[in-house]
């Protein structure tokens, strides 16, 4: 099994994935936990030494590069992972994907105390600009997102959850 949680930042695909893998009893990895322990420094380092265009790269190289060595593993990606670089394909290809479609005003909660931490975020200090600009990332995303197989519907999306969704699609499949 290879499934992939894809969603905006603070959607719970790092918490999520760590539950699921558990209860699968297969690996879990974080693609930013994977591309920090690579580059040898922190995401905001990256971005601030070397710019977005980098990171995605990187992102990507990494995303690859752990596809192909766990056969079986749920991996927890970047919010914009799956838009760059046809990363989506290859998550589509070689996987199962689930997208975490929580509320904006969830993600707002969960990520107003970390956000000087997300780079893409750190420009937003309170809760009405973040929200904005959390708005319009999910808008440019959502295409995206929607194409994974499946969906689970957050805050109450849970490991029994997730294990049910897996189930129903590979009896239907």
């Amino acid at each position: 099994m290879r499934l992939y949680l894809i969603g905006m930042p603070g959607s719970g695909k790092t918490t999520l994935g760590r539950g699921v893998a558990a209860s699968y009893e297969v690996p879990f990895l974080d693609l930013d936990e994977e591309l920090v322990q690579q580059e040898g420094r922190s995401i905001p380092t990256i971005f601030e030494a070397e710019g977005e265009a980098y990171f995605r790269q990187r992102e990507a190289e990494v995303l690859r590069e752990v596809v192909a060595r766990h056969p079986q593993m749920v991996l927890a990606t970047g919010g914009g992972t799956p838009c760059f670089h046809n990363n989506l394909d290859v998550l589509l290809e070689t996987g199962l994907t689930l997208y975490l479609n929580v509320p904006v005003a969830t993600l707002v909660g969960r990520v107003l105390a970390a956000a000087k931490s997300r780079p893409l975020l750190a420009a937003f200090p309170d809760a009405v600009a973040l929200e904005a600009r959390l708005r319009e990332t999910l808008q440019t995303r959502k295409q995206f997102y929607d194409r994974a197989p499946l969906r689970c519907e957050g805050p109450t999306c849970t490991v029994a959850a997730v294990r049910q969704l897996l189930a129903q699609y590979q009896t239907s499949a």
